[in-house]
């Protein structure tokens, strides 16, 4: 009996292309459901999704269910850029059969609910939005997004004056004190 297993190292030819601080914490081979198996690997920075040639950040996902034996990951997209803060929606979900998961659901799990600092759901004049402040690996302060609840008239002008006004609120009560 080992007491102390050692996962399989990441092979060469699958490494991503990492930058200079970015380390591989799990992998595992993931089939997508159009095409050949290949790696999905976790760094310390996000998830690169096979076949990817960019790495999903861990706070650029909305959200990431694991059934056992299948992870869905859904990324956020951006619908707006606004003053202090960024309009989210859902991206195009995606699924990969993982057989030998190890690691990789739970670090998932973990990492995408640790760069979530503060999050708060507030009831607008007509819909409701989720103000959400990110932590961004290798960034200081927090990254500030809102995300419209299905139905609401987000270019209704006093559903965005509520929401610059949520918005302001919620950074003003993490900002440190002068």
């Amino acid at each position: 009996m080992k007491l102390f297993r050692r996962r399989p190292a990441l092979p060469a030819a699958s490494q991503p292309p990492l930058e200079a601080e970015e380390r591989v914490i799990a992998w595992c081979p993931a089939a997508p459901p159009d095409g050949p198996e290949q790696p999905l690997v976790a760094t310390n920075r996000g998830i690169w999704l096979p076949g990817a040639t960019e790495r999903l950040g861990w706070h650029e996902i909305h959200k990431a269910a694991w059934s056992g034996r299948e992870l869905r990951i859904t990324p956020a997209e951006v619908a707006e850029e606004r003053d202090g803060y960024t309009v989210l929606v859902d991206g195009p979900v995606t699924s990969f059969l993982l057989l030998a998961p190890g690691e990789v659901p739970d670090q998932v799990r973990s990492r995408v609910s640790r760069s979530v600092a503060y999050t708060t759901h507030h009831t607008l004049e007509r819909g409701a939005v989720r103000v959400v402040g990110r932590r961004v690996s290798g960034q200081d302060g927090l990254t500030w997004t809102v995300r419209y609840d299905s139905g609401t008239p987000v270019d209704r002008a006093g559903v965005r004056e509520s929401t610059d006004e949520l918005v302001d609120a919620a950074q003003n009560s993490v900002a440190p004190p002068p």
